[in-house]
């Protein structure tokens, strides 16, 4: 056997390089297996750094070419310098990663570099070498979700992955699945000016947010430009040299038609990735949808092996599995780390912004949770006004009987970051009282929310 660690984690993503910081901080010897040439994991080399560097690139151009006349800002024929745009996603990208490897070195921790395999409770294999450890910590993250009938070839079929590396703007983008990752990557060849087409199974967008958040993000989307065939299955595709041919039928059964594209974008969701760990051989268990099963403590039924991030249950989301990291490593020390799972807030990063926190109004009425509504909408809000951004609303829902805040959901500008109002209120237990006493800065797109928590108690004072 090589060298031997207090903890080794598997995966260089959000959780597990957090994970891998937060150990050694707290004296631990540790390593940390990725096989990329990059550390990081998907999300800061092909999910979430490059989408949101694009998101970016897009906004401003479509800003450029149509929104600046209204400030009485005259520019002339504005183009597209796609590969430029591409370029800079890459170096936003390396700069990240670098930042990594950086705090590696900081940290002293160990960068295996390889593919693992769990040889046993004690030890991991990485290409070959067996490297000991008293923890083994899987974060191996996640993958796209393929569908049948739709074979993925990265040109004219693509995942996320082959979304973001497009060499042209596609006259017209499909995207089969109407959630985060579809939404956001549509909105970025929308603006960029393809015709976008959104396929999705279900009746409605971004299912599991608040119902009257998705109606609304709809609309604004339709705005934009975006077309919707929702309550619609994709059942097939063929390729050919021009593009692609969709067929669908509706998703209660009935006749098929077909929908040409020139690229077509599956994001149906993620599936754990454990492919080639031998958690089967050592007799680690997964759930019915490959999910390895953990306790209260991240620890598997396999003594000494411990699981985080996208291949465990819960939201599929990089700081989630941060909060996890952290959590497990203070624990693996002795301390009392924990996550609290009711206040991990989601964003999607479309312009305007979608973010969500807590309980959503039809999970409220499904548990028999009495509640109240303060809703104010940007319109009214004279930072948004003086923005232009006026689209969307801030939602909070507290409880009927203790005005503790159950929950909020924001449409609208930043709305990524107005959310973290309420998360440190909602983890500190405050009721929307104590949010509409709190002193708001004026002008800014925060007083909506001050503003909302009054509406729950009727005392609104800008509408």
């Amino acid at each position: 056997m090589s060298d031997s660690f207090d903890l080794i984690v598997i995966g260089a993503g959000p959780g597990g390089y957090v994970c891998a910081i937060r150990a050694a901080q707290l004296g631990m010897t540790v390593a940390c297996v990725e096989k990329r040439a990059t550390l990081g994991g998907t999300c800061l080399n092909i999910g979430c750094i490059p989408s949101k560097a694009l998101l970016q690139s897009s906004e401003t151009f479509a800003e450029t070419a149509h929104g600046l006349a209204d400030h009485g800002i005259v520019v002339g024929d504005v183009r597209l310098d796609l590969a430029r745009m591409q370029a800079r996603k890459a170096e936003v990208v390396a700069a990240n990663v670098k930042g990594v490897e950086f705090l590696f070195g900081k940290n002293r921790i160990t960068w295996l570099k390889g593919s693992a395999r769990i040889a046993t409770p004690g030890s991991v294999d990485v290409d070959g070498t067996t490297y000991g450890a008293r923890h083994i910590v899987i974060a191996t993250g996640s993958e796209s979700i393929p569908l049948p009938g739709v074979a993925v070839d990265e040109q004219r079929i693509v995942t996320s992955t082959g979304g973001l590396e497009l060499a042209a703007v596609p006259a017209h983008l499909v995207v089969i699945g109407g959630g985060y990752i579809g939404l956001e990557l549509g909105s970025v060849w929308r603006r960029l000016g393809a015709r976008v087409t959104v396929v999705e199974f279900l009746d409605r967008l971004v299912p599991g947010m608040d119902l009257e958040i998705g109606k609304t993000f709809q609309r604004v989307l339709g705005k934009q430009g975006m077309a919707f065939r929702l309550s619609t299955k994709v059942v097939g595709a063929e390729t050919d040299a021009e593009g692609v041919t969709l067929r669908l039928q509706p998703a209660a059964g009935g006749e098929e038609s077909t929908l040409r594209a020139d690229v077509v974008l599956l994001a149906i969701g993620r599936r754990a990735h454990t492919a080639g760990l031998g958690l089967a051989e050592i007799g680690v268990a997964t759930d019915a949808r490959g999910r390895i099963e953990i306790d209260a403590h991240y620890a598997t039924n396999v003594p000494g092996i411990y699981a985080i991030g996208d291949v465990v249950a819960g939201p599929m989301l990089a700081h989630k599995a941060e909060e996890e990291g952290v959590a497990l490593a203070e624990r693996l020390a002795g301390q009392a780390g924990h996550v609290n799972y009711e206040v991990i807030p989601g964003v999607v990063y479309t312009w305007p912004e979608v973010a969500a926190i807590g309980r959503t109004e039809e999970a409220l009425k499904d548990a028999g949770i009495a509640y109240r509504v303060g809703k104010f909408p940007f319109t009214a809000n004279g930072r948004a006004r003086a923005m232009g951004m006026t689209e969307g609303f801030v939602k909070i829902l507290a409880d009927a009987a203790t005005d503790r805040i159950l929950g909020a959901h924001i449409i609208g500008p930043d709305a990524g970051t107005l959310i973290a109002e309420l998360a440190t209120a909602m983890e500190f237990g405050a009721s929307a009282e104590d949010v509409a006493r709190t002193c708001h800065a004026h002008p800014t797109l925060s007083e909506a929310v001050k503003e909302a928590a009054l509406a729950v108690a009727g005392r609104a004072l800008h509408i």
